[in-house]
């Protein structure tokens, strides 16, 4: 209950503020009227224009929308990452779909460039989808090699390794078409300024699909805590479930920041903070990192669209000054065990 008040609550104020459209105590109102069924019971005067309310509903609604299911999937991915690997310190971007989605967004920015004009739809998110599964894909079969099984351990250090081969492989390409490297960058930092309906849609059954398996095995990450062979003798097929849980987890990691870019530290973050507000079980964690992680990046958003008005504050900007000193307090305070 409280996790949906919070996101509603984001919903009604990420709608409510801008640099253009109606007056922001305006558009609560105007909401309640456009709600099914209310319209008919009652009617309040609140002098939104056609041409306000479309501003409201067709840029400001899907950019919070996507702004909602972006962090709540990066919230829930960490979550469960945190948990499976029983390591506190990682984030949906463990395994490489950040680094590969950036090596794909600068391959499609580059190589792909002079096509994109031709082609009915940006072929960024699409490339960067593709690139971020495909990371992970191989951290998953190179993890196999240290040792010959997959630990938590292995599959962590094989993370480290194809992360930093990828990141070699697109600072190649960067330094050969310099041209691009403010597009790649701006794509780096992330932003929902060009948000449209067709994103939302695009990435809703990822999101949904994904949280539903993740929220399926919240026993299971509860039973990880203990320890891979403590695990097993409770009867978990822990390489199975591992499996399970990480390709949900990048499935809905991969289609959220390839139409958004790379927005860091809610995954890690926000878990932490309902972790400390309710506690450390799955059995609420999960459910609350989706909504609190939804909520939060939606409220991350407004600063970021008014700060430089006309121009914008990179998303990923606002995340790194909210997260960092946050993040620096809980380690301080050591209150990071899962």
């Amino acid at each position: 209950m409280a996790g949906g008040t919070f996101l509603l609550f984001a919903i009604v104020v990420g709608s409510s503020i801008g640099p253009a459209g109606p007056d922001w105590w305006r558009v609560p109102l105007e909401l309640i009227n456009r709600l099914p069924l209310i319209s008919r019971l009652i009617w309040m005067e609140t002098g939104v224009t056609d041409a306000e309310w479309a501003i409201v509903w067709k840029i400001r609604m899907p950019r919070v929308l996507l702004g909602g299911l972006v962090g709540g999937m990066l919230s829930i991915a960490g979550a469960s990452y945190q948990g499976v690997f029983r390591n506190p310190l990682v984030d949906p971007y463990l395994l490489g779909a950040a680094s590969g989605a950036g090596l794909g967004a600068t391959i499609a920015l580059t190589i792909g460039r002079s096509a994109t004009a031709s082609w009915p739809v940006d072929p960024v998110p699409t490339v960067a989808f593709v690139f971020a599964v495909a990371t992970v894909l191989v951290t998953y079969t190179v993890g196999a090699s240290f040792g010959g099984a997959r630990t938590g351990t292995t599959l962590v250090l094989a993370g480290v390794a194809v992360v930093s081969f990828t990141t070699a492989l697109q600072t190649f390409v960067l330094r050969r078409n310099l041209d691009v490297i403010r597009e790649v960058f701006a794509w780096i930092l992330g932003s929902l300024a060009r948000a449209e309906w067709a994103d939302v849609r695009l990435v809703t059954p990822y999101v949904i699909v994904s949280s539903i398996i993740l929220m399926l095995h919240r026993r299971h990450l509860d039973v990880f805590r203990v320890g891979d062979e403590e695990a097993a003798t409770l009867g978990v097929s822990v390489a199975r479930t591992r499996l399970v849980i990480v390709v949900a987890a990048t499935l809905g990691t991969a289609a959220v920041v390839s139409v958004s870019g790379l927005i860091g530290f809610v995954g890690l973050v926000v878990p932490h903070v309902i972790r400390l507000i309710a506690g450390a079980g799955h059995r609420r964690l999960l459910p609350l990192s989706l909504f609190g992680g939804a909520g939060f990046l939606i409220l991350a958003d407004v600063p970021g669209r008014m700060l430089e008005s006309p121009a914008e504050t990179p998303i990923g900007v606002v995340t790194a000054f909210i997260g960092a000193p946050f993040f620096l307090y809980l380690l301080r305070t050591r209150r990071l065990g899962a």
